[in-house]
């Protein structure tokens, strides 16, 4: 794959610096302030725009993969050619150059849509979009109810980007003792996620023992994306929604909500989680 990032978006780590006044204890102090950037992101296939998404501009080549594969443009990252990312006035492009057969089926349900960072569906043209059919997720491996609550109370520390700005989300990868190994920040949770899918779905990490650890409630998307990646345990730090819960039971996905310091809820296929021994 030839990968081209084109001005300075390399150079980049997803804040700004801005003065603003604070008030405090009914004194006013002018101060610099940290402000997480958001920026239209253009996802461009064979010179066909796809998909503009409100992103953090920051691992925008593993976004690009990342969604290329949740969405199911691709089904392998060798199926992308080329991937040039470049800076212009309004935003960021990101021409991704697939194989052939891919575009064509690409071309046969191509839809135009704007994401918000709160959106995965935004310009679907059809109901059927929403919800696409999934495999189900097997795995046999099982984990300690201790280990997600290990990742959980570490999880702020492993994510600089929210210490900085208290404005982004972050996908967590975490093995199955609990340990944070991976994690990606964005303004939008499934933008994260995304990015974490585009860095580790080469190595086959998403595939061994181990779980996907969001700091945002599970919605259907995460859910979805996850299924995609073939994530057999998901916890998310709020709640989750009730198509969160219906896909992750028909997918065979664990799926746990509310994770916080020694406590967690778990809404689908509990034989995974164990106690300690």
């Amino acid at each position: 794959m030839n990968n081209t990032i084109v001005g300075p978006v390399k150079e980049q780590l997803g804040l700004v610096k801005q003065n603003v006044n604070v008030w405090q204890n009914n004194a006013v102090d002018r101060c610099a302030d940290l402000i997480a950037q958001e920026v239209a992101v253009a996802l461009v296939y064979n010179g066909i725009s796809h998909a503009v998404m409100m992103v953090s501009p920051t691992a925008l080549e593993n976004f690009a993969i990342g969604f290329s594969l949740t969405e199911g443009i691709i089904n392998r990252t060798d199926e992308i050619y080329a991937i040039d990312i470049i800076e212009q006035e309004k935003g960021i492009e990101i021409a991704l150059t697939i194989s052939s057969r891919r575009f064509i089926q690409l071309k046969g349900r191509r839809r135009s849509l704007t994401g918000r960072t709160g959106c995965g569906i935004c310009g679907a043209e059809s109901l059927e979009q929403v919800k696409v059919p999934l495999e189900s997720v097997v795995s046999n491996f099982t984990i300690e109810h201790a280990a997600i609550n290990q990742a959980t109370v570490n999880l702020a520390r492993h994510q600089p980007l929210q210490k900085l700005t208290g404005a982004v989300h972050g996908a967590t990868w975490c093995d199955i003792d609990g340990n944070v190994i991976h994690v990606c920040e964005d303004v939008g949770r499934h933008n994260a996620l995304d990015k974490l899918i585009g860095l580790l779905w080469s190595d086959h990490v998403l595939r061994q023992p181990g779980f996907l650890l969001i700091s945002s409630r599970a919605s259907y998307e995460i859910v979805q994306k996850a299924a995609k990646a073939g994530i057999a345990i998901i916890a998310a730090v709020s709640a989750p929604t009730t198509l969160a819960i219906n896909i992750a039971d028909e997918t065979g996905i664990t799926l746990i909500g509310f994770s916080r310091q020694n406590r967690h809820v778990v809404y689908s296929h509990a034989y995974r989680l164990k106690k300690e021994k």
